[in-house]
């Protein structure tokens, strides 16, 4: 299973993309940057996307998605996975005909986006994956996924603050996707906002019976990067490693 980071930033700046990971080739785990990072080939060869909660930069990739094939006269489509909340917002607040159109009708005939509201902790399979979404703490309803493929799995948290339920699932990971959004000296409005800082994520990783071989940090707050990975390195913990936008992984 390869791993692709396209965004992991937790805001936008040069060189600091949104949230956005793709598996292989064709399942993308959020989409807060695609056409940015991605040639149009690679855009055309997305068909899965997992969408953890409604925050814009975790699904601000897919109105330009949506709108680049439509213009290319593409015959395929997106398949859209979120909970009921997540799914509900997309279609009320932005593909809602008034910020972008809604490309869930468009082309009519067969349109390019189909929603797939996903029950939390039913396992989905999709060809050689299998999907679980499990809730965490956040300031919306927001899930994690589990992505499995034969012996492979990856854990991605997206957005959320200390939480508990999804550490029930964390048997024989690859990897784990964690966020941390905050440094240190930050940790109230961390709580506040439903993130993680680098001592948050020590208590947090102290829930999981068995550590996987790799913790991947996402979402770090541009200004504060070099904070967060000073704060991190001293956390003495050699699995843990802060990401960068265009970091691959072969798990």
């Amino acid at each position: 299973m390869r791993l692709r980071v396209l965004g992991c930033a937790g805001a936008e700046f040069p060189h600091f993309h949104p949230s956005a990971f793709l598996v292989d080739e064709s399942l993308l785990l959020d989409a807060g940057t695609i056409g940015a990072v991605l040639s149009e080939h690679e855009q055309w060869a997305i068909a899965e996307i997992f969408i953890t909660h409604a925050h814009l930069d975790h699904i601000r990739g897919i109105p330009m998605l949506a709108d680049n094939i439509v213009i290319k006269e593409l015959d395929k489509h997106l398949n859209i996975y979120g909970i009921d909340a997540t799914i509900d917002s997309l279609g009320t607040h932005l593909l809602n005909d008034v910020i972008w159109p809604d490309f869930s009708k468009i082309p009519p005939a067969h349109p390019v986006i189909r929603y797939r509201r996903i029950v939390p902790e039913v396992e989905l399979e999709i060809g050689a994956y299998r999907v679980t979404a499990v809730a965490v703490n956040h300031t919306v309803p927001a899930v994690g996924y589990i992505v499995r493929k034969g012996n492979k799995s990856i854990m991605y948290t997206g957005d959320t603050g200390p939480t508990e339920r999804l550490w029930e699932f964390t048997d024989g990971l690859s990897a784990l996707i964690i966020e941390v959004s905050f440094p240190n000296e930050m940790e109230e409005l961390a709580l506040l906002t439903r993130h993680l800082t680098p001592a948050l994520l020590a208590r947090e990783l102290k829930k999981i019976k068995t550590l996987p071989p790799r913790i991947l940090v996402t979402h770090p707050k541009p200004q504060h990067y070099d904070k967060i990975a000073s704060e991190l390195d001293d956390l003495g913990n050699a699995r843990i490693e802060l990401l960068r936008d265009g970091n691959v992984y072969e798990l």
